[in-house]
């Protein structure tokens, strides 16, 4: 049963049983764990992987927040103070555990409503599939050094400057663009920058899908983690394939290359690019609503 104290929290929608939070507790640990494990061994032998380095590098949230489970705002756990919760945003009332909104810090409001403009103007846009992946190419073009440099690359320097030049660059994702190389930039049909960045984000693009990560973990406690969890693995599916169509040969890593200077190839980036476009609509409506639900508590 709801306390008293409880409800006069509006944004307290659900409860939990004891059975229904610890299984849901258990059962994100198990799963991230089984996605990361693996690699958190190899990386403390210094060993790359250019898929889960860049998920944790780039986007720079610790595996163990990762692995740690947080219900979200608005649930109420049942008899939650029977289990030791490793933030201080949890508070307890009479047995019983949720996040408290006046832990938020209101200097991160703005926040809040940027990310939630970015993801409502990508969910409303008009998908676009005609990159197929040449940002990664952009990005090594006519380099000096590239910027994976540990990896071989699938053609030689001149081969693939003279494959960039072929294709159009269409990149919408500042985030990515910025990555171009000075000769490459030039060449993209948008002018991209950071004011621009909510104008030109659309949901085909496989960088703005790997970025619902990113918009789950920075609420983080407040979004819950199996939302978190979900971004994570469309994020990991996605950076897997914007590596098999880059130019870096990753065959000795178990990618076959997805070979877009063939038309072949292009017919598999854009069906894949597709298919990671369907998937990501979901989690991007389920961030909406939990960002709403966390301006609105903010906000009364």
């Amino acid at each position: 049963m709801i306390s008293t104290e409880t409800q006069t929290a509006s944004y307290i929608y659900k409860q939990l049983s004891p059975d229904q939070w610890r299984t849901q507790k258990n059962d994100h640990y198990q799963k991230i764990s089984d996605l990361i494990d693996d690699y958190l061994e190899r990386r403390s032998h210094q060993k790359k992987d250019p898929v889960l380095d860049f998920l944790f590098e780039y986007y720079a949230f610790r595996p163990s927040y990762l692995k740690r489970w947080s219900p979200g705002l608005g649930i109420l756990l049942i008899d939650g103070t029977s289990h030791n919760w490793q933030f201080d945003e949890m508070e307890t009332t009479d047995g019983d555990s949720f996040l408290d909104i006046s832990y938020f810090d209101d200097d991160r409001i703005s926040s809040v409503k940027w990310i939630l403009n970015v993801l409502e103007q990508s969910l409303s846009r008009r998908p676009s599939f005609g990159c197929f992946g040449m940002h990664e190419w952009a990005m090594v073009y006519k380099a000096d050094r590239v910027r994976h440099d540990y990896l071989s690359l699938r053609m030689d320097k001149d081969e693939l400057a003279e494959f960039v030049e072929s294709r159009p660059l269409v990149c919408t994702h500042f985030d990515a663009f910025r990555f171009f190389t000075d000769e490459a930039k030039p060449q993209n049909k948008f002018e991209l920058n950071r004011e621009k960045f909510a104008d030109m984000e659309q949901p085909g693009c496989l960088h703005t899908n790997m970025d619902l990560y990113k918009w789950a973990f920075k609420m983080y406690p407040w979004i819950s983690s199996t939302t978190i969890r979900e971004a994570f693995e469309l994020a990991v599916e996605t950076r897997v394939m914007d590596m098999k169509a880059s130019p870096y040969d990753l065959r000795d890593r178990g990618l076959e290359p997805i070979k877009i200077e063939t038309d072949k190839g292009r017919r598999e980036y854009m069906k894949k690019q597709i298919a990671i476009y369907e998937k990501s609509q979901p989690i991007r409506k389920q961030l909406i609503r939990e960002y709403n639900h966390l301006l609105k508590a903010l906000c009364d």
